[in-house]
């Protein structure tokens, strides 16, 4: 299907909320095209394209709501669906925390999320992406296993109160692990953009390349405390547990990290050093999002983490009425100050310490403390005098956050990367921090 317009979406919404008979009706209409390869071994698995489109109609009586989906848009099918959204609305039982839909709301122009150059990608160009990370795999006697995919899309909503609102946007993602061919060494890399024209898979390969040949012949070390260099797509997994836990909710009612006694929070106080400043700001060049979040509410630019300091939480439209203030939605993507320096010269100026290219299977231990466990992966190396000495085997982890951005030693310059647990993308830089608890080892590679 193609991508539709605006006024195509205004059109097509507008003919659908006309059959609504409810109190209140709200439509969300979405469709995207996309295109992917996978490969391992060497060799091209599979390769294909999906376009899809699906319209959701919400009606509510009161504080009933009934919900359906459908992808059927000839006038007797959107009605019929319109007509047993009401049925299942009538049903259902009320819903004490069901506000009301948003009327009229004004988004602010943002950076471009739509880059008509990637919406255009063609296998052929898929196709010579793969062919030069397989070409480096190959040359470089490594066997390589990746996924490539590019997407369009376009997202509309329209309700009973007057709202409408619309976004396009463009992505393309690119993983890929490279192995020894005796399986003793790995390496990995993964980007993410809006823009076509930044994706480089010769050179992200070649990185992963250099990560797989450094790592063979692994030594073991000692479980402790270290001071560690997590670059981007490390540090991403652990921010990300922070960041996404900033809800008002879960810390007023005393479940989360940022509960204190007495039902008060620690929203405005300092808890991690205070270089650390995380925002949201849809407007970004380098990481464009959506003007509006899914029930309408427009994203702004917001300041999470300031000076070390918690300034926002995040508030669904329920808990903020309940509470007399903002609904602020969560960030659609986050982005963390870094400085020039590059992640070369945060190695040399480290004297001991353990550079880490990825951390995986990341599981909470305490979600109180947001303790969380997790291995390193796809290249470990340590680091004497400034210099990658050797390559060292996988460790697991248990840290913090908090604890982490508390031993903050310094920060590199921002990269654009792709988280391997949530697949959101961030932009953020690479971090020594102090005192990193590793707590056994593995012999995984």
């Amino acid at each position: 299907m193609a991508i539709l317009t605006e006024d195509e979406c205004r059109a097509i919404l507008k003919k659908a909320l006309a059959y609504s008979k409810a109190n209140e009706c709200e439509i969300n209409f979405n469709g995207s095209n996309s295109g992917n390869i996978r490969y391992a071994r060497n060799t091209v698995s599979t390769s294909g394209s999906v376009s899809q489109t699906s319209m959701v109609i919400s009606s509510a009586f009161g504080k009933k709501l009934g919900v359906v989906t459908t992808n059927e848009y000839d006038d007797a099918s959107v009605e019929k669906a319109v007509r047993l959204s009401e049925e299942l609305a009538q049903l259902a039982p009320e819903n004490e925390e069901f506000v009301s839909f948003l009327g009229p709301q004004t988004y602010a122009e943002h950076a471009k999320t739509f880059v008509p150059e990637t919406a255009a990608i063609t296998p052929a160009q898929r196709t010579t992406m793969v062919e030069q990370s397989l070409k480096t795999a190959k040359d470089n006697k490594l066997v390589a296993a990746g996924f490539i995919q590019n997407s369009a899309g376009f997202s509309a909503m329209m309700n009973s109160h007057g709202l409408f609102a619309y976004n396009t946007s463009t992505d393309v993602n690119f993983s890929v692990t490279l192995r020894t061919e005796d399986g003793q060494g790995s390496g990995y890399s993964t980007k993410g953009f809006n823009d076509v024209s930044k994706m480089d898979t010769l050179a992200f390969t070649k990185i992963a390349a250099q990560k797989a040949s450094g790592s063979k012949s692994a030594k073991s070390i000692e479980p402790g405390k270290y001071t560690v260099i997590l670059e981007p797509a490390a540090g991403i997994v652990l921010l990300e547990q922070l960041y996404g836990s900033l809800d008002a909710r879960s810390a007023d009612e005393g479940r989360s990290f940022l509960s204190k006694p007495g039902g008060k929070t620690k929203l405005g106080e300092k808890m991690v050093d205070e270089r650390v400043n995380i925002y949201s700001d849809p407007s970004n060049p380098e990481l464009p999002t959506s003007r509006w979040n899914g029930d309408g509410r427009p994203q702004e630019k917001i300041s999470w983490i300031e000076k070390g300091v918690v300034k926002n939480f995040s508030y669904s439209r329920y808990w903020a009425q309940k509470k007399g203030v903002k609904a602020i939605p969560g960030p659609d993507s986050i982005i963390m100050d870094g400085t020039d320096t590059s992640l070369e010269e945060l190695i040399k100026g480290t004297e001991k310490g353990i550079l880490v290219t990825r951390l995986w299977y990341i599981r909470p231990v305490d979600p109180q403390t947001l303790l969380f466990t997790g291995l390193t992966r796809d290249g470990t190396f340590y680091i004497e005098n400034g210099q990658i000495k050797f390559p060292i085997k996988n460790l697991r982890f248990n840290e913090s956050p908090v604890i982490m951005l508390n031993n903050l030693d310094a920060l590199g310059k921002q990269e654009r990367t792709v988280s391997g647990e949530s697949g959101q993308n961030a932009l953020i830089p690479p971090m020594r921090i102090r005192d990193f608890t590793f707590t056994s080892s593995s012999d995984a590679v």
